[in-house]
């Protein structure tokens, strides 16, 4: 019996009893009593330190401080005594290498005096810095096998945690990860330094209009889409285990046609995965919020609670990890690619970015006074005037080779970066632009006193409707990234953005103070300088339906780029334009931009090169088995017929269904081989970013539908018994 039959019984001889309670036997308790159980919080701190360590990691957190290593000492043997009354015997540096997962290399707090005598420790040296082995992870060339040092540094803005996995117990360290000359190797470090230039940029110009802002921090609430599916189907499907996305399958009868799936009756199987999920999340300080079905069957949307951006990142990075081993105990397996079925939905990570001060105000909520109204308006057009300027590399901080399966298909936002803001703050920005005179007479400065401008005497927080084809939609209170993959560190384009808008805003401010110094007054300079950014900005604005062809048209025409595919949107990192932006901003030195860059190509052509492999192994070891054997029945069939003296027109179906299935075959044999000699080629090209763009061109966009076509037809004609991959009506409609 093949794996595919194999899992369809298991499936149907589960009892959904065995699934319905969470596999830890957890408590009823309310969520408040769980929350962030295992997280070495402030209160938890506050109980474990003594008063000096105390004020001294709050120093760090807060303030950004230095912890000298005598403090250090204390605070470790703090964390230790908490974890250790938590049952945890080992530790680690929890880090986010350039792989797009996290890594971990776990040591026991047990270790040997000289006299032999067994201890347990944990002290500053280990919980500031480890040395775990640079050479095997991604690193564009900044180190060689041979020069395999590197460091994790702890990160004291994220807080530790504990994570329980089976019977064992290991407390995690947040840190950065940097190799031995000092270039950032992860996300974690670009994303801290992105979240300290916007905080600088951002404190001056809110300086304009309140000096009791000291502080501007970055925020962010993702939006987590995924598939579930049976783990026996899931195992049946090689393409599944190796690429996370199946590259054959024809479209069942029914898929989401009806949009009866979205915000249904969530199934009581996945009920219990998602209850046993965000409880893990709990106790780890995720604040899960909204669980829901999604458009596509079989597919299902998390989000939380907005945080601070770093820890947001670090939320989202964990969330994917638990979300993966907690579906293995429900025998389920969660699917982050951003399409792994064709024909439905795939699914992003939306990024709801803003920004708040320590005065408690959102910077993209509009306020109820003159003077919030015209902050709000900076901010707001300064962030449309980033995206505007950088939209190529904000479009560079989402590529990969996941996500040009779903940009622009009837799901998501196209490879144009555009922003919506909806009607009424469009109108308030023409009426600005419209309105406002190169020189300001008396009658409009008592007016913009008073109120701004008669266009702006309050702006609502619910003023856009929503459009989910924009890839950058502001939604009330919030810009919302909306092209971002599923499968993303959000760290890539939260770290571009942070970027972009600390450069603008320094320019913002630039432009003020240089009015000012002419003798403007100070509100006057600032909406002259607003005016100036809606004109210079405004051709990436558009509230249409991005998913049209119109717009493809109109946006070539406004000179808006629109790069499609990943080797070339990838150009934008390396551009002069973007190494000064990284440069100015000291995020990026021009070696590790250069090094990132080759990194994003080297991961699309190892996953392009996978999904082709398998292709050719699916094609010849499974669909090719089975449509020949099932070839070789009508033959033995269309013989018999003949044999037994009927007519050539009795048995004229079967003839025709075995030449249909014959073309199929042949020319899926054919095209295999030819993607196979299309892939050496590929490879012999030294060049990475050649190489690439040969992966994209020559092997993927020549040969996958082609292949894929004949494949999928080949599963409508073959019987099905003979049919060894489990099927879109079932991966997608059996749980």
């Amino acid at each position: 019996m093949s794996l595919r039959f194999q899992a369809l019984n298991n499936l149907s001889e589960q009892t959904l009893e065995s699934l319905l309670e969470p596999s830890n036997g957890t408590t009823k308790a309310k969520i408040t009593a769980l929350f962030a159980e295992n997280v070495f919080t402030h209160q938890v701190a506050r109980q474990f330190l003594s008063d000096e360590a105390y004020k001294s990691l709050m120093a760090s957190i807060k303030a950004g401080q230095k912890i000298d290593r005598s403090m250090a000492n204390q605070i470790a043997n703090g964390i230790r005594a908490w974890a250790e009354s938590k049952g945890v015997t080992h530790y680690t540096h929890w880090f986010q290498p350039l792989t797009g997962t996290t890594a971990e290399k776990h040591d026991s707090f047990f270790t040997l005096k000289s006299d032999g005598t067994a201890i347990e420790t944990f002290d500053g040296d280990a919980l500031i810095q480890q040395e775990p082995d640079a050479s095997s992870f991604p690193s564009g060339g900044l180190r060689a096998t041979f020069e395999a040092r590197g460091y994790t540094a702890w990160d004291p803005s994220s807080p530790a945690f504990i994570i329980d996995i089976g019977y064992g117990k290991t407390l995690c360290i947040p840190t950065i990860f940097v190799s031995y000359t000092g270039e950032s190797l992860d996300y974690k470090a670009p994303l801290l330094k992105a979240i300290e230039a916007l905080n600088n940029a951002a404190v001056d110009v809110c300086n304009y209009f309140d000096r009791n802002v000291t502080h501007v921090t970055a925020t962010l609430g993702w939006e987590q889409e995924y598939f579930v599916v049976d783990e026996g189907l899931f195992n049946s499907r090689p393409d599944l285990v190796m690429c996370g996305r199946t590259v054959f399958g024809h479209n069942s009868a029914k898929n989401q046609q009806l949009e009866d799936h979205y915000f249904g009756s969530i199934p009581e199987r996945v009920y219990a995965f998602m209850r046993d999920f965000e409880l893990e999340c709990y106790k780890l300080g995720i604040p899960l919020r909204t669980r829901h079905n999604e458009v596509a069957p079989a597919q299902f949307e998390c989000a939380p609670i907005f945080e601070e951006l770093n820890l947001a990142v670090d939320h989202n990075s964990l969330l994917m990890d638990i979300m993966t081993r907690v579906a293995a105990r429900h025998k389920l397996r969660v699917l982050l690619h951003e399409k792994p079925f064709a024909g439905i939905n795939g699914s992003g990570k939306h990024n709801n970015w803003s920004m708040a001060t320590n005065t408690g105000v959102n910077l993209l909520s509009p306020g109820k006074t003159p003077k919030t109204n015209l902050m709000f308006l900076a901010f707001f057009v300064n962030t449309i005037k980033a995206v505007h300027d950088y939209a190529d590399v904000l479009r560079a901080s989402i590529a990969s080779a996941p996500n040009d399966h779903r940009l622009g298909a009837n799901e998501a936002p196209p490879a144009i970066i555009s922003v919506f803001i909806g009607q009424y703050l469009n109108k308030i920005l023409q009426d600005v632009k419209q309105r406002v005179s190169d020189k300001f007479d008396e009658q409009d400065e008592s007016m913009l006193k008073i109120d701004i401008h008669r266009s702006i005497p309050e702006l609502l927080m619910d003023n856009t409707d929503r459009n989910r084809t924009s890839p950058f939609a502001f939604t009330g209170n919030k810009f919302e990234f909306r092209a971002v993959g599923s499968s993303a560190n959000c760290a890539s384009p939260m770290t571009v953005l942070n970027t972009i808008m600390a450069a603008t805003l320094r320019q913002f401010k630039k432009d003020v103070d240089a009015l000012i110094e002419k003798g403007e007054k100070k509100e006057i300079a600032i909406m002259h300088v607003i005016r100036e950014y809606i004109v210079a900005s405004e051709k990436v604005l558009f509230e249409g339906n991005n998913y049209s062809e119109e717009w493809a048209k109109e946006a070539e025409r406004r000179g808006l780029p629109n790069v499609k595919t990943t080797p070339y949107a990838l150009d934008a990192m390396v551009t002069d334009k973007a190494k000064k932006l990284f440069a100015d901003n000291n995020i990026y030195t021009h070696p590790e931009l250069e090094a990132r860059h080759e990194i994003e190509l080297e991961k699309y052509i190892k996953k392009v090169q996978i999904e082709g492999r398998i292709m050719a192994e699916l094609a010849t070891s499974h669909i090719l088995p089975c449509a020949i054997r099932y070839q070789n029945l009508l033959v033995n069939n269309i013989k018999g017929l003949k044999e037994a003296g009927l007519s050539e027109a009795s048995y004229a179906s079967q003839k025709q269904l075995l030449e249909n299935i014959s073309k199929h075959i042949n020319e899926l044999s054919s095209n295999v081989l030819a993607m196979i000699e299309a892939r050496k080629k590929a490879n012999a090209i030294e060049n990475t970013r050649e190489k690439a763009i040969a992966y994209c061109e020559q092997v993927k966009d020549t040969f996958y539908d082609k292949i894929r076509r004949h494949a999928d037809k080949l599963e409508l004609l073959v019987d099905d018994k003979e049919w060894y991959l489990p099927k879109y009506r079932e991966l997608l409609f059996l749980r």
